[in-house]
Formats: structure tokens, sequence, C-alpha cells
């Protein structure tokens, strides 16, 4: 078929038109046929997406301004003549690199691990035979049988169904399936959601069967034309990305404008232009902090695995702070707020009496209560007998169910108040029955009562339906006449719930031969029963978490609005006065540009009837308000908004393989609480980041203070360019390490998210930095001073300062663990990874002072008890100057 063909709609065809079109028989094609097909057409499949080699994920870890600027402080260093320094950066990118990229390398190799068939085999009449084929070979033309379980292969135009319902779910996020009739057309213009004579590949048969002719394969199916949206909607920045990069902006510019300002010194003093190059490079090697990348990526390799705890897959490391800053989360309801099956949860009787099903784990059977209620237990057989559904027990105490969805939630609420269904069936022997059709719209069956007195009549089905088959119905006081507007009023209290709702009746049978669907009259009704899709255990109360952390919950689906308002006011989402947004709406705000749809994005929570296009214009909407949008959801309809979002989190069990391709995240659990345990988690990752920056920066602002002041007062360099970086990749890179590792302080989640547009340095760290910066490098600078002035060697002296700046450094760290907490209200052992690190690199220093040939390469020498007790008393000073701080701008806590 050519273009126009594969744009055709095929269900406004007949069925004949369409046989015409793609086989001209209705036996199937043969093997040759079907082979030229194939070589025409191309396999059933979506293209895999390759996955990158560990060489690419190496060198994607050099992509950032920070990396930038180490690089060319790396390239100056080589240029000037100084290998050791060009030596060690070139060695700490590296590493560096080496850890990103077996973080992520091990990140892929769990998600592929996920990775599940979505279909492996299908049943179609080849050669006039029933053959099973892979799935991939499958081509237009071919006519597929589909069963109760099986996996649509295709898209499929039906030739015709018996009882067919399909879970479209992962397509249009409609959670209830959908009842398909071959034999009726659809407008050209008909959406996916209500082509009820087609079936659409990657859609999930929940009961009858079917035979189709195959209209579409692979990439030209529904599920294909979605992954397509998705690989062309561009992934927004992640947020880290965006506040590194201002915050290397800002310290370039501040570097230039120190590095200037020094020159201009040194050219006034008539200094040789060589001099004030080197004096410029070892300001720039103070100033970059050369260990923060490697720092960077520790912690949030240190996130990710504290995720994978949490039930969180982590695909793309920056995803771990990405998550911990969004503000926003628009989350699919079904399968990731709800369980994605239906549950029996309420009997509505015709007095208007009603009674709650537990909706919690079934009783084993020797435990299975016995209801004392007459009513319950009577619709409560009408429902277990008139069933095609199976439920039971397994060895391991779990229950197996099978058939027909609707029919299993009945077996399940007949068993928990204490009917089963394969003993009422020895007691009530099945005599004939009339099948669920959906123009007959109820199902009815006959059965022998016991001791062979008669035979009872069980019909469920649409109120509507039953109605008219009924003169009575039953109440506490027994059978009375029908009063048809009260049991109508009830139906309407639970269909505004958003429920699914079916009546039950019984009544005295007659010969089995004259059991059919026009001779059910004088029966009882007996009452209602209301099924819901129920909320996932938790849900609830990780929605009202993510409002206390100041997260707005926005709930997208395919559902009907009446439902998706029940769910969300479960939720605590949304209000009774609340209404949602449907895609109607959407679609008129967005007729009208994107000023009148980000109005009506704005403040809203619940969107129902959403088509996978609107979901991604709803993300797209959020961002252009300034918000970090997180994204979950499980279906390929959700592939191109999870592709979009600032950080896409797919299910990991129930996902489909496109879901999980476009997200950032994957759960193992399939639970939107493991979603807010993520944020919690990449809110700690964040905090940690931002202690890190401030303590690798605060003792680069010493270093650039103390030559700032050398500078000025015309004394040489207080250390050399190699000590620079000894100080800042090796002792500060040790002690930073811990501080990644910091546990979470516990408010995490009781504060709001940070502003979208707020630096890294905002002015709660530019306060300490300056502080810090100030105290460390004005006492530093005082002791180089006053031991030059004691006529203390230039190296003598530099080896003391180099000890100094070392303590000051492991005081430092200890004041990096908090932005508002006094150290002394701290754990001391909560962390003892940072305590093993600080005395690690107070250690590491002491040995070099005795090693020969680091003596040699640093230009130390071993140091006296007493000068290192006067300078740990000296760095003590910079403790007392930041818990001044603290309590000057926030109080003592």
């Amino acid at each position: 078929m050519n273009d126009t063909d594969q744009a055709r709609r095929w269900c406004s065809l007949s069925i004949p038109e369409v046989s015409a079109l793609l086989t001209g028989n209705d036996a199937g094609l043969d093997s040759a046929d079907a082979g030229q097909r194939l070589s025409r057409y191309g396999p059933n499949a979506l293209p895999s997406p390759r996955m990158p080699g560990f060489p690419h994920l190496f060198l994607r870890q050099f992509i950032s301004p920070l990396i930038y600027v180490l690089l060319a402080a790396m390239v100056v260093s080589a240029v000037v003549g100084n290998p050791a320094d060009a030596t060690f950066i070139g060695l700490i990118l590296l590493l560096n690199a080496l850890i990103g990229a077996l973080q992520e390398h091990q990140a892929q190799r769990s998600a592929q691990a996920l990775r599940k068939l979505m279909v492996s085999h299908a049943r179609v009449l080849r050669d006039e035979k029933i053959s099973e084929i892979p799935a991939h070979e499958l081509v237009p033309g071919d006519l597929v049988l589909l069963t109760s379980g099986d996996r649509v292969p295709a898209d499929l135009r039906l030739l015709n169904s018996v009882g067919l319902e399909v879970d479209e779910s992962v397509l249009t996020g409609e959670s209830l399936p959908v009842f398909k009739n071959s034999d009726r057309l659809c407008e050209v213009d008909t959406p996916v959601a209500e082509q009820v004579n087609t079936c659409f590949a990657g859609t999930l048969v929940t009961a009858g069967r079917g035979r189709g002719l195959v209209t579409t394969t692979g990439m030209h199916t529904e599920m294909g034309k979605l992954s397509l949206t998705m690989e062309s909607a561009q992934s927004a920045r992640p947020p880290l990305f965006q506040r590194i990069e201002r915050f290397s902006k800002k310290l370039m510019i501040a570097l230039l404008f120190a590095v200037v300002l020094l020159a201009a010194i040194e050219l006034a003093r008539d200094t040789e232009p060589l001099v004030i190059f080197m004096t410029a490079v070892a300001l720039a090697v103070s100033a970059i902090p050369e260990g923060l990348p490697m720092a960077l990526t520790l912690v949030l390799s240190i996130g990710t695995r504290r995720m994978v705890k949490r039930h969180v897959i982590v695909r793309k490391l920056v995803a771990v702070e990405s998550l911990g800053s969004c503000t926003v989360i628009a989350t699919d309801k079904t399968g990731t707020l709800t369980e994605n099956h239906l549950t029996a949860r309420e009997m509505v009787f015709c007095d208007e009496r009603s009674v709650t099903i537990d909706g919690g784990k079934l009783p084993s059977a020797a435990n299975a209560p016995r209801h004392n209620n007459s009513l319950v237990i009577r619709l409560a057989r009408v429902a277990a007998l008139c069933n095609e559904a199976e439920l039971r027990p397994l060895e391991n105490g779990e229950w197996h169910s099978s058939g027909d969805a609707v029919d299993q939630a009945l077996l399940v609420m007949a068993h928990k108040v204490g009917l089963q269904r394969h003993t009422l069936s020895g007691q009530w022997p099945l005599m004939a029955e009339v099948h669920y059709e959906p123009a007959l719209g109820f199902a009815a069956t006959l059965h022998g009562k016991p001791q062979g007195a008669g035979s009872l009549v069980c019909v469920k089905g649409a109120l509507e339906k039953l109605l008219p088959m009924c003169d009575r119905m039953a109440t506490a006081d027994g059978d009375t006449s029908l009063d048809a507007a009260q049991v109508l009023s009830a139906m309407s209290r639970l269909a505004e719930q958003g429920a699914r709702v079916l009546a039950f009746a019984d009544g005295e049978g007659s010969a089995p031969e004259h059991f059919t669907a026009e001779n059910l009259r004088g029966l009882c009704m007996l009452g209602l029963v209301a099924m819901f899709d129920p909320l996932r255990a938790g849900a609830a109360d990780a929605v009202a978490e993510c409002r206390a952390a100041g997260i707005r919950v926005c709930m997208l689906t395919g559902d009907h609005p009446r439902t998706a308002l029940r769910i969300a006011q479960e939720l605590r989402l949304a209000d009774r006065d609340d209404n949602p947004v449907t895609g109607t709406h959407l679609a008129q705000a967005e007729a009208r540009g994107p000023e009148a749809l980000d109005a009506l994005t704005a403040d809203t929570r619940v969107y129902a009837r959403v088509s996978p296009e609107q979901k991604l214009s709803i993300v797209q909407s959020l961002q252009r308000q300034g918000q970090f949008v997180a994204v979950t959801g499980d279906g390929v309809n959700d592939a191109p908004a999870l592709s979009r979002a600032h950080v896409g989190v797919a299910m990991g069990e129930q996902g489909t393989e496109v879901a999980k391709e476009s997200a950032d995240l994957l759960l193992t659990d399939d639970n939107f609480a493991s979603v807010v345990a993520g944020v919690e988690e990449g809110r700690i990752a964040y905090q940690n980041i931002r202690k890190v920056i401030f303590f690798l920066i605060s003792t680069g602002a010493a270093e650039v203070m103390l030559f700032v002041l050398t500078t000025a007062f015309g004394l040489p360099l207080p250390l050399t360019p190699v000590q620079l970086l000894w100080l800042n990749l090796v002792t500060n890179s040790v002690q930073s390490m811990g501080l990644a590792l910091e546990p979470g302080e516990g408010d995490e989640m009781r504060k709001p998210p940070r502003p979208p547009k707020e630096s890294l340095f905002n002015p709660v760290m530019l306060r300490r930095v300056l502080v810090s910066g100030m105290v460390m490098g004005g006492l530093a600078f005082t002791c180089f001073y006053w031991l030059l002035q004691h006529g203390w060697e230039v190296d003598a002296a530099r080896n003391s300062v180099l000890l100094l700046m070392v303590l000051f450094e492991n005081v430092q760290v200890f004041n990096s663990r908090s932005e508002t907490r006094s150290i002394f209200r701290q754990p001391f052992f909560s962390n003892p990874v940072l305590l093993l690190g600080t005395l690690f690199a107070q250690g590491l220093h002491i040995l070099c002072l005795y090693s020969p040939l680091m003596q040699e390469v640093l230009g130390v020498s071993p140091v006296s008890a007493m000068q290192w007790s006067a300078l740990l008393s000296i760095a003590l000073l910079q403790l007392l100057a930041m818990e001044l701080l603290l309590c000057w701008t926030r109080g003592w806590r």
C-alpha cells in the first residue's frame, strides 16, 4: 500500500471493503505473499533505541560549562610550563568522567533488565490454517485471532467479535475496557478512543474473542505515531544544568574581575609581565573549584543508589537532582495513582440502604467471613453464579484470578461476604445461560435449586436493561412492588461518583429450553453494585506530602471527567466545587493562543479526556510559566510528555517500552509514593550539592583573599600553584566526598521547592562564602605576614600557611553540614565517612610533611607539635565566626 492507503481511516470502511483492499479473500495470506509484504513494509516492530556505548557515555561527561573552565586551566598550565598542575587537573577530569560513565552505564543495564517484550507471538490464519508466528513477522492483510488475555500485535480492523473487550489504557488513558463491535462503522474523523471496530497495537484483550485484519504495522500503528511524537519532543534542560551554567558564568565574571584588578595593581608597580601572568594563573587555580565536577558526580551517584533502595532506578545521573527541584508533578491516573483494576466497593439496595465492601486482601477460604445480612448474601450469590471468571488460591497463599475484569471483581466481592463460586456451583448447578453481549447489555444464568426444588434465574447488567424485567424489588422487610424512581435515584448518585454500576436481579426459573433473553420477566430487583479503580496504597498520603513540600500535583487522564474528579477528591487533590479541565477546553484554549492556554493551566489540578498531544501541550505550558515539571506515566500515550518534561518518570513493572525509553527515571513498584520518595532523595542530593559547593568555593575564596592581600602588600606568593592544587584536588576532594554522603536533615519535605530561577549562589550562600573567605583568608594572610616579619624564610612560611589552610578545611567541612543549624545541634556521628575523611585528609598531609618525595614536590617540611597546635587554634576561629554569623542571621537553633 502507498502513503495514501496508509492514511486511510479503516474504521470508516465496511468489512467487505477492508477485505478487498487488504487480501481479496477470507482465508488469510499465503506464506509467499506474506514474505513479499514483509520485505515491502518491514517488520512489525518499533525501532529499538540504540544504547550509547561506554565511550559515548565517557565523552558525554565532559559536556559541562565547569568542565570547560577546568580544561582551559589545564591548557594554560601546560603552556606556561607547569606540567604538574596540568597533570593534576587532567587526572581529576579523567577520574570524574570515569565515575560518571560507570554510573550511567550501570543505570542503563538496570533499565534494560526491566525490558519486557510487549508482544512475542500472534495467532494468524496463513496458508488456510491457524499458525502462531512471531509478532514482528505480521504484515498488512494478515488475519489475526484474538482471545482473552492476548496483547493486540498490530492495528486491526475487526471482522467479527464476540463479547470482545479491550483495555486501551496504555494508548488512551481510559481505565475501563472498551467494548468492540466489528459491524459498527465510524466516521472518518472518529478519535482513537471511540473506534469500536478497530483494535490497536499494544492494547490488551480482557474478555471475549475476535478476528481482525492487520491494517498497519510498526511505525504506522497508533503506537508508532506516538513514538514519533516522542522523538520530535525536545527535552527540557535539567534544572541542575541551568543552575550550574549560571553559577559558572558568575564564577568566571568574578574571577575575571579579580585577575584584572590584580594585574592592574601589579602593572602600577612596574612588575614584569611574566610575573603578572604567573600570578594570575595561580589566582585562577585557587578560585576554580577543580574538585567540584567529581564531587557533583559523586553526590548524584550516591543519590542514585539511595533511590534504588526506594524503588527508583535512575537512567541519567542529573535526573536525581531534577526530581528534587520539580515544582509541579503531572501524573497519569491509571496504574500510577490507581491500581488499574476494578474493585466492587459498595452494594446499594432498593430501599437505599448500602453496604461497603472491604477493599483489602482476600481472606483464606477457611477464614472468609459470613455476612448476616440476607440481602447481601442474596445479591452476592447472584454475582457469583452469573459469572464467567475464575478465582482460586495458590500454594503460596496468594490468589489467582482470570477472566473478565468485572466478573473478577464480583467474585472477589462474593468471597469477602463468605460465598465461593465453586461451592455455590455444586449447590446450584448451571442449567442454561445467556452470554453477555454489548448490544444485549446483560447476562443471565439458570440454576437448579438444592434438592431439585425448582430453578433460580440470576441476571446482571445495565439497570436500564434489567428494570423492564422486574416487577418487584428486595428490601429489608421482604420483596415489595418495584419503585423504579427510587432505584434510578440510587443509580444516579453512584454515577455522579464516577463508579461503574451493575444491577442484579433474581427470580423463579422455567425449563431450560425456554430460557431466552426475551422470556426474562417477573424478576426481583436486588440492588446495585458500584465498582471503582481503587487508589494505590499510600497515594493519598503521597499527594499530601507533596502539598506539604510545596509541590503542585496535577492529574492527567483519558477517563471521564466524573471518574477523574472522584479520584481527585479521594486523593484530596480537588474539592467538590472543582471542575476538571477536559480535552475540549484545552483545544478551545489552544485555538486562542499560548496565553489562553497558560491561563487555563496556571491553577488546574485535574485534566480529563485529554489526548497524548494535549498532555504534551500541558507540560509545555507549565514550563512557559517557569515551572520545573516532572511527568509520570506508563502508557504510550504518556511518552511525548515524559520526553519533554524536565524529568520523566515511567512505571517499570507495567509501563510500555516506549514510555520507559522516554523517561529519566523508572519506578520498580509503579507506585506514586515512590515518586515522592524520589523527590525527597533529590532534595537531599541538591542540599548536598550546595554543601559541597559552599565548602569548595569558600575555601577557594579564602585562597583568593589570601592572594589579593599578599599582592596588595607586595609580599611573595603565599602558596605555589602545586600547593594550591594539593589543597583543591586532594585534601579538599577527600573531605567533599564525605559531604556527598550527608544524610537528610529531616525537614526536606516540609520546605517549598527552590524557586526555579534561584541560583546555586543565592544570598544565603553568598553571605556565608564572603564571611568564610574573609575570615580564613584574613587569618592566613596575617599568619604569613607575621612569619615573614619575624624572619621566617618564604618556603617555611608557605609550609605553615599550607598546613593552616588544610586545618581551615578540616574545620570548614563541619561548618558546611547545614545552612541553618549550629554545628553543635547536628548528630556528630551520623556521617562516619565525613569524620574518617577529615582525619584522612589531615593524616595524609602530615604524612607528606615527612615524605622525601612529597617534600620535594610540595616544598613542605615537618612542623612541631606546638606549631601544629597554634595553627589549629587559629583555624578554630573560623568555627566561632560561622556560629556567630548563624546566630546573627537566623538565631540559635
